[in-house]
């Protein structure tokens, strides 16, 4: 029998430029480049900004906004960066982001989908601590075990990094896994690979931020990109807190689907 599988989603709402604006350093405390960077994206992304259409010019979107023009070209500098945009001179900016090649990682909503590896994907393992614990603020349902351990794995497609985690796993049932294991199965695969073990309630929370300096490193983004933060945590049939994982994806590769019928 499946264990029973609940799911919880907070976003963030993205604004839709279809009206100009002033940007406020104060109100935000975002530099103004990083404002324009944050909406331009969202105007690409969303479709606003149409694949190998011109944008508006530096001039029109420094009126626009009511920014100085370095700012508007500090914004551009961090798309281009990214590969959204490509600028010409004499010719102008234009979209050169693709749909099709960015949404390539899902995070599913379903416990199958769950279980299954991303196609192409290689693991590498990071880092690994004995005698862990959880945070103390999370997770307070089940009862926690006497050790885990803590491992951190990042996940890449085609060279590039998409998911970095950390895995806190029962030591007693880390022991039970196979060292290849670690660097083919994502980690509630891991888990459900171990004989014996029952699931009694597992739970996923979805929140979207932005990326600090350190996960801007680890996973190739800008400062500040967007990202997907996935909490997952298990409690077995025993009520044992078995496992808790926390990853980070890249906010521009993912897709999340959800049947509502």
């Amino acid at each position: 029998m499946e264990p029973a599988l609940s799911y919880v989603r907070t976003m963030n709402s993205q604004p839709t430029l279809t009206e100009s604006r002033p940007l406020d350093d104060d109100a935000t405390g975002m530099p103004r480049y990083l404002q324009l960077s944050t909406l331009f994206r969202r105007m690409i992304e969303s479709g606003q900004w149409q694949t190998d259409s011109q944008i508006p010019t530096v001039e029109e979107l420094a009126a626009e906004y009511g920014v100085a023009r370095a700012t508007v070209r500090q914004a551009l500098g961090r798309l281009d960066n990214d590969g959204l945009i490509a600028r010409y001179r004499a010719k102008g900016t234009f979209v050169t982001y693709r749909p099709q090649d960015q949404l390539w990682c899902e995070v599913e909503t379903d416990w199958s989908g769950l279980l299954r590896s991303r196609p192409g994907a290689t693991i590498e393992l990071l880092s690994e601590e004995t005698g862990q614990q959880p945070p103390a603020l999370i997770d307070t349902q089940g009862e926690r075990a006497r050790s885990y351990r803590r491992f951190k794995r990042r996940h890449s497609r085609d060279g590039k990094p998409f998911l970095v985690a950390y895995t806190y796993l029962d030591e007693t049932l880390y022991k039970r896994l196979k060292r290849e294991d670690l660097e083919t199965k994502t980690a509630l695969s891991l888990l459900s690979s171990i004989r014996g073990v029952k699931l009694e309630d597992v739970r996923q929370t979805l929140t979207i931020g932005a990326a600090d300096v350190v996960t801007a490193r680890e996973l190739g983004v800008s400062l500040n990109a967007p990202v997907a933060y996935v909490h997952r945590s298990a409690v077995d049939s025993n009520g044992r807190l078995v496992m808790v994982s926390d990853g980070t994806y890249r906010g521009d590769i993912v897709r999340l689907d959800i049947k509502l019928k």
